[in-house]
């Protein structure tokens, strides 16, 4: 990765539409639910489970926000169909947040109680740190309603993880932890990489110290290997726990884990905003940014040729 890749990272929103989507699509499973089925269907067979996306962060209404919950019990009612081993993940701006909390509620309330239905599993995604309160504020009254069904995310890099996970120890919680990816401040974001990993071994270890089903999502070889130790070392079985990673990514050493005897979730994402969703996975991999930017010069010029 060189500097001239992370400088490119900052113009990637001026890059083409249709050159982006050539290079991200190993990401996004389509934008249809049939789309979604048939990636799941796939990754079903390679023995890999899967946790279904959504996209759509950028709502502006609460017709909108309604609109993308309604996507969601179409996806559980699919799942329910297929037979798929999947549940789905859920982005709270996406279901209105940023617009009500209450109507947010709402609308994710609708979402668990059809998954509970079809005997599935929600998890609320974490989104930048001006959501955290309102989303372990949802999945507390969720969990205290009595909807068993429902996990949160946790994300290694914010200083603030290893308070959350005391807070929320009394719900024995399913949470995903992930390194992280928005941009924070440094008073509340550890930014150093030697930092981030500490703390995500740190908070995976105060996890399994509360008896939390951890879903470890990482394509970090490092962390990866410190995941296999801490829940060897603790004797956990294989419906212990599980590891998650994206789709496209690690593809193989994905297929090497499963194979040997780890449950491993996908996160799958699909749907007509791909654009957003795209733009965050390639600003994560400034060396992918590189050669999109490389591909759209060389484009132009053969244009000109």
């Amino acid at each position: 990765m060189t500097l001239l890749d992370r400088a490119i990272v900052r113009l990637l929103p001026a890059v083409p539409r249709p050159v982006v989507h050539m290079f991200s699509a190993r990401y996004i499973a389509g934008t249809t639910v049939e789309d979604v089925v048939h990636a799941v269907k796939q990754l079903n067979a390679d023995g890999k489970l899967a946790t279904v996306d959504v996209l759509g962060e950028e709502i502006t209404n609460e017709a909108e926000a309604r609109a993308i919950a309604q996507s969601y019990r179409d996806v559980l009612d699919e799942i329910e169909r297929g037979r798929l081993d999947s549940n789905v993940s859920v982005k709270l701006t996406g279901l209105g947040l940023g617009l009500s909390y209450d109507a947010c509620r709402a609308n994710l309330t609708a979402v668990v109680e059809q998954a509970g239905e079809d005997h599935s599993f929600v998890r609320i995604d974490m989104e930048d740190s001006s959501t955290t309160d309102d989303t372990l504020r949802l999945y507390r009254e969720l969990r205290e309603a009595g909807h068993d069904n429902v996990g949160v995310v946790l994300q290694a890099y914010m200083r603030r993880t290893l308070d959350d996970i005391r807070a929320l120890a009394d719900l024995r919680p399913n949470v995903r932890l992930c390194k992280g990816i928005y941009v924070e401040p440094s008073s509340i974001a550890f930014t150093d990489a030697d930092e981030i990993r500490q703390n995500f071994v740190a908070s995976l270890d105060a996890l399994l110290d509360v008896n939390a089903y951890v879903g470890i999502a990482t394509h970090d070889e490092w962390l990866i290997g410190q995941a296999v130790h801490a829940v060897g070392e603790r004797g956990l079985g294989r419906d212990d726990y599980e590891l998650q990673m994206l789709l496209g990514v690690r593809e193989e050493r994905a297929s090497e884990l499963v194979a040997a005897g780890h449950r491993l979730r996908v996160y799958v994402p699909f749907g007509e905003q791909w654009y957003a969703y795209s733009l965050r996975r390639l600003q994560e991999n400034p060396a992918m940014a590189g050669t999109i930017a490389r591909a759209t010069v060389s484009r132009l010029f053969g244009r000109a040729a």
